[in-house]
Formats: C-alpha cells, sequence, structure tokens
C-alpha cells in the first residue's frame, strides 16, 4: 500500500539524483512492477517524480525517474513572467487567461467569444461537455468557487458530466477559494466520492486568479471575463471568452504550476470545518 511515509522515502531518494526502477525496487522491499506501479501514482498525483525510458521497445529498455520541474524555472521568459503574475494574483481580475494564449502557435488553439447580461452565462456548453468528456485519467481545474460546475442547458449540467467522469474512474483535483459563499459547490463536488466510495475528488484552499481546466496533461479550457464597469468600459458589455488550446508543452507548464499551488494548499475539508465552526 503506498502510504504518505513511502511517497516522502521516494520522493526523497528521487530527489537526490535519478534513479532506476530497479534502484527504487530495492529501496522499498518491492518487485519492479509494484514500484512502477507507486512511481506512475505519484507522477498523477503530485506531481513531483517524472519518467523517462531509454531505448523504449526493446530488450534493454531503461526506466528513469527524476525529479520533476515543479520547483524549477519556467521554459522560457514568456512563462517565467506569466508564473510569476500567476502566483502573485489573487483573483480573475489580477490576470488575463488571453496573456497565455497569445503565446500558443494558431494550429493549437481556438477561441470563442460572447457578450452577456450575466457573468454565469456558460457560453458554449456543448463544445466545453465534448472537452470534458474527452478527459481519460484526469482533471486539474483553477477555479474561483466552482460556481461553474452549475452551469447547465437542455442536456444537463457541468456537474452531471463530471459526475460521470468519476463514475469511471477519472480523478478530479481543484484548487479554488474555500469560502462560505461557495462552500455549497465545493460540497457538491466532493459529494462524488462518497456517491462511488473513490477518493477521486480533490480540493484545496488557494486564492488564484486563473479560470482553466486542463486535461490529461494535454488539452486546456480558459475563460476571460472582461467587465465594462472596469477597464474595458468601451466594451459596452460583459464579455466573455473561452480559449481552448491543445499544446502538450504549454500544458505541462500548467500541470507544473497546478501542483505548486495544490501541495502547498490547505485541504478543502479541513477549510470547511473551521468555517462551520464559526458560521454556524
Amino acid at each position: 500500500m503506498l502510504t504518505s511515509e513511502l511517497i516522502q522515502k521516494i520522493e526523497n531518494f528521487v530527489y537526490e539524483k535519478p534513479r532506476s526502477i530497479q534502484e527504487i525496487a530495492k529501496l522499498i522491499g518491492k518487485n519492479w512492477r509494484t514500484a512502477d506501479r507507486y512511481i506512475n501514482e505519484i507522477a498523477k498525483d503530485r506531481g513531483t517524480l517524472a519518467v523517462r525510458t531509454f531505448r523504449e521497445g526493446t530488450r534493454g529498455a531503461l526506466k528513469i525517474i527524476y525529479w520533476s520541474s515543479i520547483e524549477k524555472r519556467s521554459a522560457n521568459i514568456f512563462q517565467e513572467d506569466l508564473e510569476k503574475q500567476i502566483f502573485n494574483g489573487r483573483d480573475k481580475q489580477h490576470f488575463s487567461a488571453f496573456d497565455i494564449y497569445q503565446h500558443i502557435e494558431n494550429k493549437n488553439k481556438t477561441a470563442y467569444a460572447k457578450a452577456v447580461k450575466d457573468e454565469n452565462a456558460m457560453g458554449k456548453i456543448p463544445e466545453f461537455r465534448k472537452f470534458l468528456e474527452s478527459a481519460k485519467t484526469q482533471i486539474l481545474i483553477f477555479s474561483g468557487n466552482l460556481s461553474f460546475i452549475n452551469y447547465k442547458d437542455e442536456e444537463g449540467s457541468v456537474f452531471d458530466i463530471l459526475d460521470k467522469l468519476v463514475k469511471k474512474e477519472v480523478q478530479i483535483k481543484v484548487v479554488c477559494r474555500v469560502d462560505i459563499s461557495g462552500i455549497e459547490n465545493i460540497k457538491k463536488l466532493l459529494s462524488l466520492n462518497q456517491k462511488y466510495a473513490k477518493e477521486l475528488v480533490e480540493i484545496r484552499h488557494k486564492e488564484q486568479p486563473l479560470r482553466l481546466t486542463l486535461i490529461d496533461s494535454k488539452t486546456f479550457n480558459m475563460k476571460d471575463i472582461f467587465n465594462p464597469t472596469q477597464r474595458e468600459k468601451e466594451l459596452g458589455k460583459k464579455t466573455i471568452a473561452f480559449y481552448t488550446v491543445k499544446d502538450k508543452k504549454w500544458a505541462e507548464w500548467l500541470k507544473n504550476i497546478f501542483f505548486k499551488m495544490f501541495n502547498n494548499s490547505i485541504i478543502a475539508q479541513k477549510r470547511i470545518e473551521e468555517i462551520e465552526k464559526v458560521f454556524k
């Protein structure tokens, strides 16, 4: 069983220098198949380890496990600057997703903008539904208060889609604001763990500016809100822009950003307990 103590032991071992599967198996006293499974779980759940296979497909294939670039500098000067902006922001008004979108190659991105009366208008729910349903193993969500899970059309809500994905054992991790205003949304999403008797949904408290959903470390969807009561007065109407990107390098960068936040944030259930002690 992969315990927190065993995770720390493996992480500390790999942090010193890259290791082979055999070295890790020997460290923990397990066979290489169990060690390989543990490594994949840590890489997926925590983002701290990465794997590279040399001579793949041959009898002499060698799998090396190394410390992920979570704590390393971003790949280029644009990403480095964007990362600083993201971590310095606490609200969606502090960062525009377009600042990421503009750096993506045209062949890897699409965009859609719509003037709306209500900020909670989802816009293209059918497209977003298709996007979510493409998830095979993992969804990482940067959110404000998870209000988007209640968006719906005649075919159902975003929550209904997430429900089906958890049933299929797709893992969902979220960083969002856990406070009294959004507590019901958070409880609603966490209820899927109890419904299916699986701990596949994890939510942690973090005030941050991104409104973004990342699927299987490959594809992500971002949202911008341009409010005419603020700096975009010339727009005349509130406008929501949606950006969909399929770019592995940028997706991996965002995954690293996510786990930097997630691994250093407060577990939602603990924060909810403290909130409910005050607001009975």
